[in-house]
C-alpha cells in the first residue's frame, strides 16, 4: 500500500496526481525548481522539496536528486507523470533499487518502447502493422553521401524522428532528398537537448493522416485492456493541441481492430500500468503503429469523460498490487469529450512562445466544463519548460454539444500577461470542416494559424482604422473608450491637488487625449465630458482613431466602465497592471467585455529616449536560448541561418533577410536572451565591401590602451 507519493513533475499534471493521491488519503510529497517555487503545485502537497536550478537538466530530468527527495521525505512511491524522467528506464531501475514503488511498467518494457526502432519491431513480430523506416547513427548522419545512398530505398515524403521521446520534438518533414542533411541535423539537435539522445530515424510520412491513440492499462496479474480511442490529429509542430474521444472516424468495427491491436501491443511486452499506443490511421481505412507511450498522457482526461473513470487512482492502485478494478473492465463510452491545450505562444509569429506574469487567469465555470490548470494569478512563465497553461475539458451527450461547450468556454476565458493560442482554438472549434469531423494531421497546413486566430475571440486583433466599424472594430472603440475613461478616474481618486481635476487645461474646447498601442497599431482616443446629461448617464464626446462615438458613461472608475456607444450597452472591466517601477499607474491594460478582450499599453506623453537599434539588426523574436550563432565577418546569403534559439525545447530559427556579412554579435552561444533584443547586426554586401575598402589605410582597431597609444603613434 502507499502510504506517501511524490510527484516527479510540475505544472498542472503534477496538480492532476496530487488531487487523486489527496483523496485517496496518500500524503504527497511534491519537488520543485527555482523557477517553480511559488507554482500552485507545490502550495498542493503536502510537502516539497527545492531542486536548485531552473533548467530541466539541472532539475526534473535529476533523478537523483528527485530519489533523494522521496527518501528524505519518507515517501514510497513516485509518479513520474509525463515527460522528465517518465519513460526514463534507468530512473525507474533506480527508484525499486532505492526500495520505491515506480508508478508506471517494469523498467524492460520502458526501455523496449524508448526506442522506437526496437519497438517497432517487436509490434511487428506481434502482428501490428507497422511502416517501413531506417535508423541514422552518427556515423550516417556525418556522411551526407551515405543518407542519401541509404534513404534511397525509402519513398518519399520522409518523416524523422527521435528515437528517444516525444512531443513533436525532433522531428521534421522531408519531400525530397536534398533537405535530408539539414533536417536530420536540426532533428538530432532538438532531440539531444530534449531528451539527452540525439538518435532519430527515418520513416514514410503518410499524407494526410488521422492521429488517433488507444487507451490501455494492464495489471500484474495478466489483465490486459483497453478504454477506447482519442483522436489528436489537431497538431501543430506535431504537438497535439486539440484532443477527443471517441473518434468521428471510428466505428464500432475499427474500434474493435484498433482495441485489439493495442492489447496485443501490451501483452507482447508484458505491459504494466496506463499506457497508450499510438497509430497512424490512412484515408482508406488502414492503421500502422506508431509507438507506445509508456506513461500517462497529456489528454487522459477526454478518456475519463466518457468512461466516467479516474485514470490516476488505477494507476495507483495497479502500482499498489491490486488487479484491475471491474469498473474498467466493464468500461463503455457515454457522450463524447473534448479537450483543448492553452498554450503560452503567439500564433501570429509562427508559434512563438510567450513569457511573463500570468497577471489574471479565469475559465468560466460552465456545465460540462474541467480544468486541470498548472497556473493561477500571479504565476510566471517562463522559457525553460512546455509553454502549456492548462488543459480546458468539455464533456457533452454528442460531439456538437462538447464542441459547442469547450468554444463558449475558451471564448470567455481571461488570460492576462501572456499571449496565448485562444483565439485560434476558439476558432478551430468553430471552423465547419472540424464541426463536420474533416480532420487530420494536416488540418493546420490548410488552414493557416494566424488566419484562424485572427477569427477567434474579438478585440484582440485587426487594425487601428476604425472608420467602418466592423462588428469587431466596435468592441475594440469600446473598450479604448473604457480604458480612457477608467484611467481617468483612476487619476481623480490619486489627484495631488483634490480641487484641481487631473487634466484640468485652462482651453476649455481641447478634449483629453490619450494614446494606445493595441490591435497591431496605435490608436488615439479623445474624449471630453459635456454639462448636459442624459436619463442614463452623463454625455461624453469621444473619438477613436478619428471616428466620432456617441458615448453615454453610466459609470466609470478604475476597473470598470459601464458604457452605451453606438447605442449598444456593455460593462467592460479593466485591469491595469506593469508602469515604471516605484510609479502608481501601470502603462498596461488590460479590457474585458462585450464578448471580447483586448491587451492595451497607454503611450507615456513623455518618454526618455531609448538606444537606437542599428540597421540590419537582427532581434530575437522569443525569449531563449541561443544554441547557434554566425562569427563576425561571416558572409551569410539571404534565408541563411544566422542565430538559433532554444526556448521550450524546441528551436526556432532567425534568418539573413539580404544578402550580407555579419558586422556586429550581441550575445555568445549559451546566453539567455530576452524577445526584442539585438543578436546580429547583418551590413549588406556592398556596404560592407565598400567600408572595407575605406578603412584599408586604417590601423587595425585598436583593442587595448596600450595598442591604442601604439596605433596613434603610427597615425602621427
Amino acid at each position: 500500500m502507499i502510504t506517501k507519493l511524490l510527484v516527479a513533475n510540475r505544472g498542472e499534471i503534477a496538480a492532476r496526481v496530487l488531487r487523486t493521491a489527496r483523496e485517496l488519503d496518500i500524503g504527497c510529497v511534491a519537488v520543485f525548481s527555482d523557477a517553480d517555487a511559488d507554482a500552485p503545485f507545490v502550495a498542493a502537497a503536502d510537502e516539497a522539496v527545492r531542486l536548485p536550478g531552473a533548467s530541466p537538466a539541472e532539475t526534473y530530468l535529476r533523478g537523483d536528486l528527485v530519489i533523494a527527495a522521496a527518501l528524505r521525505t519518507g515517501a514510497d512511491a513516485i509518479h513520474p507523470g509525463y515527460g522528465f524522467l517518465s519513460e526514463n528506464a534507468g530512473f525507474a531501475r533506480a527508484c525499486a533499487d532505492a526500495g520505491l514503488v515506480f508508478v508506471g511498467p517494469p523498467p524492460a518494457v520502458i526501455e523496449a518502447m524508448g526506442s522506437k526502432t526496437r519497438a517497432k519491431e517487436l509490434m511487428a513480430a506481434a502482428g501490428v502493422p507497422v511502416l517501413p523506416g531506417l535508423v541514422v547513427d552518427e556515423e550516417l548522419a556525418a556522411d551526407e553521401t551515405a543518407l542519401a545512398r541509404a534513404a534511397a530505398s525509402l519513398e518519399f515524403p520522409l518523416l524523422v524522428k527521435a528515437v528517444h521521446g516525444g512531443g513533436g520534438r525532433g522531428m521534421r518533414i522531408v519531400r525530397a532528398p536534398a533537405e535530408l542533411p539539414a533536417a536530420v541535423a536540426g532533428a538530432r539537435r532538438e532531440a539531444a537537448s530534449a531528451f539527452g539522445d540525439g538518435a532519430v530515424f527515418l520513416e514514410r510520412y503518410v499524407e494526410r493522416p488521422r492521429h488517433i491513440e488507444v487507451q490501455i492499462f494492464a495489471d500484474a496479474h495478466g489483465h490486459v485492456t483497453h478504454l477506447f480511442e482519442r483522436e489528436c490529429s489537431i497538431q501543430r509542430r506535431y504537438q497535439k493541441i486539440i484532443e477527443e474521444a471517441p473518434s468521428v472516424a471510428v466505428d464500432d468495427e475499427l474500434r474493435g481492430r484498433l482495441g485489439s491491436a493495442a492489447v496485443a501491443a501490451a501483452t507482447a511486452i508484458g505491459y504494466v500500468g496506463a499506457g497508450t499506443v499510438e497509430f497512424v490511421l490512412d484515408r482508406s481505412g488502414r492503421f500502422f503503429f506508431l509507438e507506445v507511450n509508456t506513461r500517462l498522457q497529456v489528454e487522459h482526461p477526454v478518456t475519463e469523460e466518457i468512461t466516467g473513470l479516474d485514470l490516476v487512482r488505477t494507476q495507483l492502485l495497479v502500482a499498489e498490487g491490486a488487479p484491475l478494478p471491474p469498473e474498467l473492465l466493464t468500461a463503455r463510452i457515454t457522450g463524447h469529450a473534448i479537450e483543448a491545450r492553452l498554450y503560452a505562444e503567439d500564433v501570429a509569429a509562427g508559434f512563438g512562445p510567450s513569457t511573463g506574469t500570468v497577471h489574471r487567469f479565469e475559465v468560466p465555470a460552465l456545465p460540462g466544463i474541467r480544468v486541470d490548470s498548472g497556473v493561477a494569478d500571479g504565476s510566471v512563465v517562463g522559457v525553460h519548460y512546455d509553454p502549456m497553461l492548462a488543459k480546458v475539458i468539455a464533456h457533452g451527450a454528442s460531439r456538437e454539444q462538447a464542441v459547442r461547450r469547450l468554444a463558449k468556454a475558451l471564448d470567455g476565458t481571461r488570460v492576462h500577461g501572456v499571449t496565448t493560442n485562444r483565439s485560434l482554438l476558439v476558432a478551430i472549434l468553430r471552423e465547419p470542416e472540424f464541426r463536420a469531423g474533416d480532420i487530420d494531421t494536416g488540418y493546420l497546413d490548410r488552414h493557416d494559424p494566424a488566419a484562424l486566430g485572427s477569427a477567434g475571440p474579438p478585440g484582440a486583433r485587426g487594425g487601428p482604422a476604425l472608420a467602418g466599424a466592423a462588428p469587431d472594430e466596435e468592441v475594440l472603440a469600446t473598450h479604448l473608450v473604457a480604458a480612457a475613461l477608467a484611467g481617468a478616474a483612476d487619476r481623480r481618486a490619486g489627484a495631488p491637488l483634490p480641487g484641481v481635476p487631473p487634466g484640468w487645461r485652462n482651453v476649455p474646447s481641447a478634449p483629453q487625449r490619450v494614446e494606445f498601442e493595441a490591435a497591431g497599431g496605435t490608436v488615439e482616443v479623445t474624449y471630453r465630458h459635456r454639462v448636459t446629461a442624459r436619463a442614463g448617464g452623463r454625455r461624453v464626446e469621444a473619438t477613436v482613431a478619428g471616428r466620432a462615438l456617441d458615448v453615454e458613461v453610466h459609470h466609470a472608475d478604475a476597473g470598470l466602465a459601464d458604457l452605451t456607444v453606438d447605442g449598444v450597452r456593455a460593462r467592460v472591466t479593466v485591469t491595469r497592471v506593469g508602469g515604471p517601477a516605484g510609479g502608481r499607474r501601470g502603462d498596461l491594460v488590460y479590457l474585458d467585455g462585450r464578448g471580447g478582450s483586448t491587451a492595451a499599453r497607454e503611450v507615456p506623453r513623455f518618454v526618455e529616449p531609448g538606444a537606437v537599434t542599428p540597421p540590419g539588426s537582427l532581434v530575437a523574436p522569443m525569449p531563449g536560448t541561443v544554441v547557434r550563432l554566425a562569427a563576425v565577418g561571416d558572409t551569410v546569403a539571404s534565408g541563411a541561418i544566422v542565430a538559433v534559439l532554444e526556448a521550450m525545447k524546441m528551436e526556432h530559427t532567425i534568418t539573413a533577410p539580404y544578402d550580407g556579412v555579419v558586422t556586429e554579435l550581441r550575445f555568445g552561444q549559451g546566453d539567455i536572451v530576452d524577445a526584442g533584443k539585438v543578436l546580429a547586426v547583418l551590413t549588406p554586401v556592398a556596404a560592407a565591401a565598400a567600408a572595407t575598402s575605406g578603412m584599408a589605410a586604417m590601423p587595425a582597431a585598436a583593442t587595448t590602451p596600450a595598442a591604442a597609444a601604439d596605433a596613434a603613434e603610427e597615425v602621427a
